[in-house]
């Protein structure tokens, strides 16, 4: 599924870009309705009918809410998946205004985030597989450092390409790698663990847009937003360390 969003990032967005250039923002909105239509209508078709888990509660799912470690690692994931959000909400003013390149570029500089992602995306859950810790730190660790090279590099063509490459790559690490560790520290309530992924994400999303708008309406220009990415991706990699020093305190214990 992961996989799915990921390659998703390669040609939807893109698309909906170019078709919104070429024919109105609104354009696109009617394209993702009648994509969503044909994904329906496949589903019922296609996807063969499974009963539910009679051991799967309200009560047990809900009790991933009690433990610290859920909250940590949505926390990490919030704020650690904002720093990346914060550039690629804003790459369009990035390539026009800062780079001088055409809109025109837009669509193609998408292109190299979503391959970026995909790739990212599947080399973090084959580290995962093998461990979860050394998939999170190094995969936050790593959105720092495009984060700031994109802010150090971005006026120029090959900085962009490069960097928002990186920054796909790190955003399609982080995925797998937090859904592997919230299951983990969920025990019993993993259902509702691997919805909360993208729950967390998506607050991600929307904290780093929003504060590399204010970063912009403030008067600090385009690349300003990346340097608030970093500053998100090192809140959320100090949280990783905290949730992972109370695990090893707990070890230490037992």
């Amino acid at each position: 599924m992961l996989g799915g969003l990921a390659i998703a990032n390669v040609v939807g967005v893109p698309a909906g870009t170019s078709f919104g250039q070429q024919y109105g923002w609104r354009s696109a909105y009617l394209l993702v309705t009648v994509i969503f239509a044909v994904a329906l209508v496949a589903i019922v078709v296609a996807v063969p009918f499974r009963p539910g888990d009679p051991r799967a509660t309200l009560r047990n799912e809900l009790s991933a809410f009690t433990r610290l470690q859920v909250w940590l690692t949505l926390i990490l994931g919030s704020v650690g998946f904002g720093g990346i959000f914060a550039v690629y909400t804003y790459v369009a003013p990035v390539v026009t205004d800062v780079a001088g390149l055409p809109a025109a570029f837009v669509p193609w500089a998408l292109v190299v985030f979503g391959i970026g992602m995909t790739t990212g995306t599947f080399v973090s859950g084959w580290l995962a597989d093998r461990s979860v810790t050394s998939a999170l730190l190094i995969s936050l660790g790593a959105v720092g450092v495009s984060v700031l090279g994109f802010a150090l590099f971005a006026g120029s063509a090959a900085g962009i390409i490069v960097f928002l490459l990186l920054i796909g790559a790190c955003a399609g690490a982080c995925s797998p790698a937090i859904q592997t560790r919230l299951m983990d520290v969920s025990h019993n309530a993993q259902s509702i663990a691997a919805a909360l992924n993208h729950s967390a994400l998506n607050i991600g999303n929307s904290l780093g847009a929003f504060l590399g708008g204010l970063a912009i309406a403030g008067g600090f220009g385009y690349l300003s937003p990346a340097l608030v990415g970093v500053g998100l991706a090192a809140a959320g990699f100090a949280v990783l360390l905290v949730s992972l020093g109370i695990d090893r305190r707990r070890r230490l214990a037992r």
